[in-house]
């Protein structure tokens, strides 16, 4: 017999996050995107159900101090999904280069090491506008997209672990 695992609901794809807890790091450097990338992801949690009293919100200095923050948290075993959300914006420096690739590394690492979903929505950009773009709030906010995609993984990952 084979097991056919799809995320979301196998026949509407919908997601239903009742119950989930979920926290948020969320780097302070280029407040403006991130704020908006916070409304986003809080938005979207509540669309599919998550309670605002299940979501904890930590706040790290920028998007390199982000991996550490979503793995000690992973590993409390209090939450059902991290969500990572920043911005890392290219500028006249090499700054980006060290900063955006690392930070996608140290979430990926976090998530494998832990078995958790921690999603990546920090967001890699070349200037300003495109992250406003992505951050925009009633249109394509990645911080939204990380909600749905984190009550996704959490989900099916517990069908996986329980056989479903």
């Amino acid at each position: 017999m084979s097991t056919n695992f799809k995320a979301g609901h196998a026949l509407t794809g919908e997601v239903d996050g009742t119950g989930m807890r979920v926290a948020l790091v969320c780097g302070r450097f280029n407040d403006l995107i991130t704020n908006r990338l916070l409304d986003g992801a809080m938005a979207g949690l509540a669309i599919h159900g998550v309670r605002e009293d299940d979501v904890t919100v930590v706040w790290v200095p920028g998007a390199f101090e982000i991996p550490l923050a979503t793995k000690e948290l992973a590993m409390t075993g209090r939450y059902d999904a991290v969500i990572a959300l920043g911005a890392v914006i290219r500028g006249d420096t090499a700054h980006f280069d060290y900063v955006a690739g690392q930070c996608a590394e140290g979430i990926l690492r976090s998530g494998l090491d832990t078995r958790l979903p921690i999603v990546f929505g920090v967001l890699t950009t070349e200037n300003l506008e495109q992250a406003l773009v992505r951050s925009e709030p009633e249109g394509d906010n990645k911080g939204e997209e990380s909600a749905r995609t984190a009550i996704e993984m959490a989900d099916l990952l517990r069908r996986i672990r329980r056989g479903d």
